[in-house]
């Protein structure tokens, strides 16, 4: 059965049950929709080989195309990337919204949404119900989850439950509703692993 959870329509006993869902489906290995202040994300645990592969598969996205993986702060960047001090003071400034930073991977950490790349893109979302689901998922030990735009790949990306459900269908279970997304444009990407910052993409941080 496919649904929509709309926490903030229901009950708190409801949301509560909504958010552990999230949570118990991401930990499980599968993907889901999940909300963000920038656009809906297709959300899995990035340390999981079959499940991020689960994500490229549903979007249809090229294998040499990296995942921006979601942390829910710095210090759980850390776990995943070299940490300059360069990417201390954006994190700073910008933490918790709409910057993605490119660093270099970690020796030790997972590899598979990273296209094969010696670097990791990392963000940290402020869409309260992303990062209640992140909260659960580090509680388990779960330190990032791949979540690239909830859409086929070269479609519009979505900014609503809704517009998930409308692209990915029956390839996606469960979606987790937290209204339309505030910022509805990408994140903007600073890559810090060339020895300077590079604009790779813009967006509502310049």
């Amino acid at each position: 059965l496919n649904r929509v959870e709309r926490p903030e329509a229901v009950s708190q006993e409801a949301s509560e049950r909504a958010i552990a869902e999230a949570v118990s489906r991401i930990a499980a290995g599968q993907a889901i929709g999940l909300p963000t202040e920038t656009v809906y994300g297709l959300a899995a645990d990035a340390a999981n080989r079959d499940a991020v592969e689960s994500v490229y598969r549903i979007k249809g996205r090229p294998a040499d195309h990296p995942l921006i993986v979601h942390v829910l702060d710095a210090a759980r960047a850390r776990a995943w990337a070299d940490w300059p001090a360069s990417a201390e003071r954006l994190a700073a400034a910008f933490w918790p919204g709409p910057l993605t930073l490119v660093l270099r991977r970690r020796a030790d950490a997972p590899p598979w949404a990273c296209a094969g790349q010696p670097t990791v893109a990392l963000r940290a979302p402020s869409h309260p119900l992303a990062r209640r689901v992140m909260a659960g998922l580090a509680a388990v030990g779960i330190t990032g989850i791949a979540a690239p735009s909830a859409n086929r790949f070269g479609r519009v990306s979505p900014t609503s439950a809704v517009h998930v459900r409308a692209d990915l269908g029956d390839d996606v279970p469960f979606v987790l509703d937290g209204g339309a997304s505030a910022i509805g444009i990408e994140s903007t990407i600073v890559d810090l692993s060339r020895g300077r910052p590079v604009l790779l993409r813009p967006g509502q941080v310049d």
